[in-house]
C-alpha cells in the first residue's frame, strides 16, 4: 500500500514540477530545443544559441534592405523569444559566424553565395550590419558573408544589407526537462 501511495505521490510531484517548468514559475513558457547543428541549438521561440560564444541570435535576419540607423532601432525594439535585451552585433561576433567551408545561395542576388557557419539561421543577403561606427567619417561597419571581410560604408547605405539581432546569453534558456531526457537517454 505504501508503495502505491509513494508511486502516486511521485507521479503528482512530476506533474506538478512539469507544470511549474512549463510556465517557468512566472507565466513564461519554457522553450524547447528543436534542432542542432554542431555548436548551434535552435529553440521553438525563434532563437538560436551559439554554444561556442554563448550568444543568442535571432533565427532570421530582418529580411529586407535596411539602413544602419533603422537596423539599430530594429534591434533595440526586437522582442524575439520574449527577450527585450537585443542589440546590434559587434564585428567580431559576426566574424565568428563566417565559415568559408559552408556555402548557401544568397536570396537577394543571383549567383552570390553566403558563407555562414550554420543553416539554422536564415540569412537572406550578403552583408549584416555591426554596431561599430566612425563619427569622423560618418561610416558604419558591416560584415560581408560573401567574402568574409569587415568593412565600413556611409551610414545611409542599405543595398544588400540586413540586420541580425543578438543578445548575450549569460543564463542558459529554461529547457523542457522531459523533452530533454527523451532525446538524451
Amino acid at each position: 500500500m505504501s508503495r502505491r501511495i509513494f508511486s502516486v505521490l511521485f507521479i503528482l510531484m512530476l506533474l506538478f514540477g512539469y507544470a511549474i517548468a512549463e510556465n517557468n514559475g512566472a507565466g513564461k513558457r519554457t522553450i524547447r530545443e528543436v534542432a542542432k547543428d554542431g555548436r548551434f541549438i535552435v529553440y521553438d521561440n525563434g532563437t538560436v544559441l551559439d554554444t561556442k560564444t554563448n550568444l543568442m541570435w535571432a533565427a532570421k535576419d530582418n529580411g529586407k534592405d535596411i539602413k544602419w540607423q533603422e537596423a539599430k532601432l530594429y534591434c533595440d525594439n526586437y522582442k524575439g523569444g520574449g527577450y527585450t535585451d537585443w542589440r546590434l552585433p559587434r564585428l567580431a561576433e559576426l566574424e565568428e559566424l563566417y565559415d568559408e567551408h559552408k556555402s548557401q545561395p544568397a536570396k537577394c542576388t543571383n549567383g552570390n553565395s553566403i558563407h555562414f557557419a550554420t543553416g539554422l539561421i536564415d540569412i537572406t543577403c550578403l552583408c549584416l550590419w555591426a554596431s561599430e561606427t566612425n563619427a569622423s567619417t560618418n561610416e558604419v561597419a558591416y560584415f560581408d558573408f560573401s567574402f568574409g571581410v569587415r568593412s565600413a560604408i556611409a551610414n545611409q547605405w542599405s543595398q544588400s544589407s540586413r540586420v541580425l539581432p543578438v543578445r548575450s546569453s549569460e543564463q542558459c534558456p529554461t529547457i523542457d526537462f522531459l523533452s530533454y531526457f527523451k532525446g538524451n537517454i
